[in-house]
């Protein structure tokens, strides 16, 4: 099946070397493949003095370097107005591409205790036990709608609703990486040490951000995630492999 796939979108500037493409109003599952793929197009076919795509929610944020533009077309329009020209030439031809299916990733996880302070909170607020929100938390596969807040945070979607939870009302000033979280209807995993707010359930050994690969983030837009529980012994194992 082909056909256009982004029937309503709009561009808003980002200071004078970004532009914002919008094309959705939602966060769901249609407006998230219309990012992945208006993202993927334009990384395969880059424009001239192009630098990053930024992929989000509802948007995709694209950074150019308007020195370039200007130097090979010293006459021709500025570079915000070529930029949103050529962006608005592939959103209107831009069509169904057939998608293989997306990578499912594994993350173990030991939750509760030392690993994870917030799973007895997180089971009082909804009440239901700490062995059953650990149940609920590894019994869905979680979409990555992006990856952002810290390199290679992964903000998934899919989380069941008898697991939403407030964020503490006083962030932590020091969050160990590989913490999983909950901030209200989602839940994340924490790829470095950070501050944060969410409520920590647990710990995965995996490590989720690696600076120093090819592909440094474990994870990217449009994976599958699934939790797996481990117990303590099983973390420390595995944290020892991921060093």
């Amino acid at each position: 099946m082909e056909g256009k796939t982004l029937p309503n979108y709009e561009f808003s500037p980002l200071g004078d070397m970004g532009v914002v493409v919008k094309v959705g109003e939602v966060i769901d599952q249609r407006t998230h493949e219309n990012v992945v793929m208006l993202a993927e197009y334009i990384q395969e076919q880059p424009f001239l003095g192009m630098i990053e795509i930024v992929p989000g929610f509802t948007t995709v944020t694209i950074y150019y370097d308007p020195i370039v533009l200007l130097q090979h077309f010293p006459q021709g329009p500025m570079p915000y107005e070529r930029v949103t020209a050529i962006l608005d030439q592939v959103c209107q031809q831009l069509t169904i591409r057939h998608k293989a299916e997306p990578r499912l990733v594994e993350i173990p996880v030991c939750y509760g205790g030392s690993y994870g302070p917030d799973l007895d909170i997180v089971a009082q607020q909804n009440d239901l036990t700490p062995e059953e929100v650990i149940s609920i938390h590894c019994s869905a596969e979680y979409l990555v709608y992006m990856i952002g807040f810290a390199p290679g945070f992964p903000y998934l979607g899919g989380m069941d609703g008898r697991l939403a939870t407030p964020r503490r009302s006083t962030p932590r000033l020091s969050i160990p990486k590989g913490s999983v979280g909950i901030g209200g209807s989602q839940t994340g995993i924490y790829s470095i040490e950070t501050p944060g707010g969410w409520q920590i359930i647990g710990r995965t050994p995996q490590s989720l951000f690696q600076p120093n690969e090819s592909h440094p983030s474990l994870l990217c837009a449009g994976d599958k995630v699934r939790f797996r529980p481990i117990s303590e012994e099983e973390y420390e194992a595995g944290k020892k492999v991921s060093l």
